[in-house]
């Protein structure tokens, strides 16, 4: 994309009422805009970075073996009164009536549409265990929303359902959902810590939430120090196998992690004085095994082997998609702007033309610029007839991994200059081997 055809509303200044990083950074960058309080426009680079979320999301999800599938943004209270939550979920639920009299929601998670899609067409063990999920738009009438998109009234997410015969078959697929969980985080350069946590209104005994620790987060969170030396990394993972899946649950949660509802002080206590570490997390997913909460209140249930019938057993599993956004800038970001691990950044790479204009820094800018896209990579050249300090700041704003520099002096001695947004470290190199040391950071990715 060359820069001048592309719609990026940058600010130079800090917006007043922005009061974290994510926040200030993704209004600057020309990310998002507020529509009313806590409602957002993604504009075309936030949309980018949303879409490739999404995509590993599901990408991960398929791998784990789970279906996607799409269901409606507003569904009929009554299958809510069905599940008994219609009066329970509190004020953050959005009630509307149809133009029939028909009582409406726009729905904050999706437990009961899920069920009653699944009682309509399973009936058999032989059909189980199943997972579906879908990513769709939620809305949850936050008394406070602030933060951008950290506590947002309407956000993206990734809800799925399993649906087992046993218990020990749903506490399976809990395990299987903490591992492609653990999968999805690291492919976005995060580190979500599994910590045990609160059902709140989802119901349930089993449930972890993901954090990711930052000194803006809205948790309070006691941690082993020893956990976050922990990683998944590249190893070969075979989610129907349900010793591997437990052997990586135990490994991930056997060490001291809780957010604060479920502190235990007398636990922690018990962990190494050294290793004992405080912090504030960013939750980005959660993961719930409930049990027949659902099934037995709207009669899902399915024949088994011996000709009886039973309830199924049920979880439910979710990934903040839009609240990633702002977790990942909380987590990767300097006092110049945003710092896009690879996985997520929007653009692959920039071009910055210190001399627009001229015929030999056009001609090589075209010419790389040309040799990124058949690489297969999403480049973005900044043509703008702007001075070079403008140029640069604009680019450590919105935080691509790497910076190319062409200029007419480097030219002459036949190089570009390569930049690590990461590490700000600078290389002279050939415009071919700068375009080939991108290419190959991101084979592997």
């Amino acid at each position: 994309m060359r820069l001048t055809r592309y719609f990026l509303p940058v600010l130079k200044e800090n917006p007043a009422d922005a009061q974290i990083v994510s926040h200030r950074y993704m209004l600057r960058a020309g990310m998002i805009k507020q529509q009313a309080a806590g409602i957002y426009s993604w504009l075309p680079l936030g949309y980018k970075v949303l879409k490739r979320i999404e995509q590993i999301v599901h990408e991960e999800q398929v791998r784990a073996g789970h279906i996607p599938l799409l269901m409606p943004t507003l569904q009929p209270a009554d299958l809510w009164r069905e599940s008994g939550r219609y009066d329970d979920y509190g004020l953050e639920m959005l009630r509307i009536k149809d133009r029939q009299g028909r009582d409406m929601l726009y729905g904050p998670t999706n437990e009961e549409m899920i069920t009653d899609i699944f009682r309509a067409h399973v009936g058999s063990y032989k059909d189980l265990p199943l997972t579906l999920y879908h990513i769709q738009w939620k809305f949850r009438d936050e008394m406070r929303p602030r933060f951008g998109v950290m506590r947002g009234r309407e956000f993206l997410m990734k809800d799925g359902y399993n649906f087992d015969l046993t218990k020990e078959d749903a506490l399976h697929a809990y395990n299987r959902h903490l591992v492609s969980y653990l999968r999805t985080y690291e492919r976005m350069g995060l580190q979500a810590i599994p910590m045990r946590a609160d059902s709140g209104p989802i119901g349930g005994d089993d449930t972890h939430e993901f954090l990711v620790l930052a000194e803006t987060g809205e948790s309070e969170v006691f941690y082993d120090a020893t956990v976050t030396d922990i990683k998944l990394g590249a190893r070969e993972i075979d989610y129907d196998d349900k010793a591997q899946c437990a052997a990586v649950m135990e490994e991930f949660t056997s060490l001291y992690a809780r957010t604060d509802e479920t502190h235990d002080a007398d636990l922690f206590e018990a962990v190494p004085e050294e290793r004992r570490k405080s912090a504030r997390g960013i939750e980005v997913g959660q993961i719930f095994y409930f049990g027949t909460k659902y099934s037995e209140a709207m009669g899902a249930t399915v024949v088994t082997p011996d000709g009886g019938r039973v309830p199924v057993h049920m979880g439910s599993h979710g990934i903040g998609v839009s609240r990633l956004l702002g977790a990942i800038i909380e987590a990767s970001h300097d006092d110049k702007g945003i710092i896009w691990p690879e996985g997520v950044t929007p653009f692959h790479c920039g071009i910055v033309n210190l001399k627009q204009g001229d015929e030999g820094t056009d001609a090589a800018c075209e010419e790389i610029y040309k040799a990124l896209q058949k690489a297969g990579l999403d480049p973005l050249y900044d043509d703008r007839d702007e001075r070079a300090g403008a140029k640069f700041a604009t680019m450590d704003l919105i935080g691509l991994p790497w910076r190319i520099t062409v200029g007419p002096r480097g030219l002459k001695n036949g190089v570009v200059e390569l930049t690590s947004r990461r590490t700000g470290e600078s290389e002279e190199m050939t415009a071919e081997a700068a375009v080939e040391r991108v290419t190959q950071v991101y084979a592997g990715i």
